[in-house]
């Protein structure tokens, strides 16, 4: 990267995939007319940090600064960003950047651009001390969200927050499959929108704290009785989970115009008969991240109605830890990295 002038960054990256991360120093571009750097004070930790790490999906390069949970405070900015003043807390999420121009972008789902670019794809991401980004992808985060808890929402949040807003009304019957870091969000916001909440998990243990989230019922997801139970209850199911399930159970479960959506990738392909879809007019969804106008009025949202991420909060120095303990799924239910 050329240098701006500007001190250089100090960063955790891997050097290859797998690899455990390590302190890493590099020179940032200069802020562009439409862009902010951002002082990262917090930054959350997501799965698809661990999965950029290994190169599971055949993108990452290296060296690899992961994060993509950003919240901090506008160090500089452009001469074109008017929206944001030098000290204001912003958040960041998946994506940094856009062609501005397409059908998508004019309508806020910034986040189907044909060029839409991530935030630690291809550029250091917010495992650092700042970051530069489009100042069209720093969102002001409201005063009643603390910034630990605001973190995870610019891309847990608003990966679960989108199917709800789409499909769900308050009137919904919603399930949410799989009870972590996107789950446990999934089950907050589909409460506070005034939808009956049913929670699906294989941990049994888990369902005294899927009530406390906010759910109504909880299923076990390995009681093939109970799934075949819950039969034409439900509007819209949000799959947080990575592994194949049963999925006719869940299909059938679906009311009619019922919505099965995916937020987690499966490591598998999935199989369904067509005739569970035709003969209820049941629909299979996946839903990326959200836009703009999604992510502040999720943000709002969030704000009024008190929502945020279950977090364990570690110094960023303590990086390898948190992603050592995500990768044995000790954590409950997300982990935040505050700057040393």
């Amino acid at each position: 990267m050329a240098s701006s002038g500007h001190s250089p960054v100090n960063a955790f990256a891997a050097q290859e995939a797998g690899a455990t991360l390590e302190a890493y120093r590099y020179d940032p571009e200069s802020v562009g007319p439409a862009e902010v750097e951002i002082a990262i004070t917090h930054c959350g930790i997501c799965h698809s940090d661990l999965h950029l790490i290994d190169n599971d999906w055949q993108s990452s390069k290296y060296p690899l600064v992961p994060g993509h949970e950003v919240v901090g405070t506008v160090a500089s900015k452009g001469d074109l960003v008017a929206h944001l003043q030098v000290g204001d807390r912003v958040g960041v999420g998946w994506q940094s950047g856009s062609c501005h121009h397409c059908e998508w972008c004019a309508q806020g789902d910034e986040q189907l651009c044909a060029d839409m670019q991530g935030t630690c794809l291809g550029r250091p991401g917010g495992f650092a001390d700042r970051i530069i980004v489009d100042g069209g992808f720093a969102f002001a985060i409201p005063e009643a969200l603390p910034s630990e808890i605001a973190a995870p929402l610019m891309c847990g949040g608003i990966t679960v927050y989108s199917p709800i807003r789409q499909h769900a009304r308050p009137q919904s019957r919603v399930g949410v499959i799989g009870i972590g870091g996107l789950g446990h969000l999934a089950i907050r916001f589909a409460r506070a929108f005034g939808c009956e909440v049913t929670a699906f998990s294989s941990t049994p243990a888990k369902e005294e704290e899927a009530r406390a989230h906010g759910a109504h019922h909880f299923v076990s997801s390995v009681d093939d009785a109970a799934l075949k139970a819950q039969r034409d209850s439900l509007d819209l199911i949000v799959s947080t989970v990575y592994r194949s399930l049963d999925w006719r159970r869940y299909v059938n479960a679906l009311r009619p115009d019922g919505v099965l959506s995916f937020v987690g990738a499966l490591s598998e392909p999935m199989e369904l008969p067509t005739g569970l879809l035709l003969s209820r007019r049941r629909s299979v969804t996946g839903n990326p991240i959200g836009g703009s106008v999604a992510i502040r009025e999720m943000l709002d949202f969030a704000a009024r109605h008190q929502i945020g991420a279950q977090v364990e909060v570690l110094p960023m120095s303590q990086v390898n830890t948190a992603l050592d303990r995500l990768r044995r799924n000790d954590v409950r239910y997300r982990f935040v990295l505050e700057r040393d």
